[in-house]
C-alpha cells in the first residue's frame, strides 16, 4: 500500500524556519519525483518545490521551485531513508497553508505542474504568524 506521510508542520513566527519531512512506503521511492505542494484557504493548490528521481541520468535530482520560495526553501531527498525534506527559511505569513507531498513517475518540472502527483499524503499545517 502506497503511503506518503508528512510531518514537521507547526506555528512559527515570521522570519523563522521549519523542516518538513515526507516519509514514503509501499513503493520504490528512488524511481519517483517527489514534491511539496500547498493550499491556503480559498486558494488553489500550487506546486512549491519538486525533486526528480536519483535514478535518471538526465534529470538526476534536478529541482524545481516556485518563484515565491526561491532562495528561501530547499528540497532534498534521502532515498536510503525513503524520505524527502523541505527546509523552509525566512518564512512569511503568505507561506501559511497546508503542505502536502506527492509522488509521480516524472521529472521535477512534470510533477510540479498540473495535474501534479499520482500519490498524495494527507498534509501538514504550516502557520506563519506573530
Amino acid at each position: 500500500q502506497v503511503q506518503l506521510v508528512e510531518s514537521g508542520g507547526g506555528l512559527v513566527q515570521p522570519g523563522g524556519s521549519l523542516r518538513l519531512s515526507c516519509a514514503a512506503s509501499g513503493f520504490t521511492m528512488d524511481y519517483y519525483a517527489i514534491g511539496w505542494f500547498r493550499q491556503a484557504p480559498g486558494k488553489e493548490r500550487e506546486g512549491v518545490s519538486c525533486i526528480s528521481s536519483s535514478y535518471s541520468s538526465t534529470y538526476y535530482e534536478s529541482t524545481y521551485y516556485v518563484d515565491s520560495v526561491k532562495g528561501r526553501f530547499t528540497i532534498f531527498r534521502d532515498d536510503a531513508k525513503n524520505t524527502v525534506y523541505l527546509q523552509m527559511s525566512s518564512l512569511k505569513p503568505e507561506d501559511t497553508a497546508v503542505y502536502y507531498c506527492a509522488a509521480k513517475f516524472a521529472t521535477a518540472q512534470g510533477l510540479c505542474a498540473p495535474p501534479f502527483g499520482d500519490y498524495w499524503g494527507k498534509g501538514t499545517l504550516v502557520t506563519v504568524s506573530s
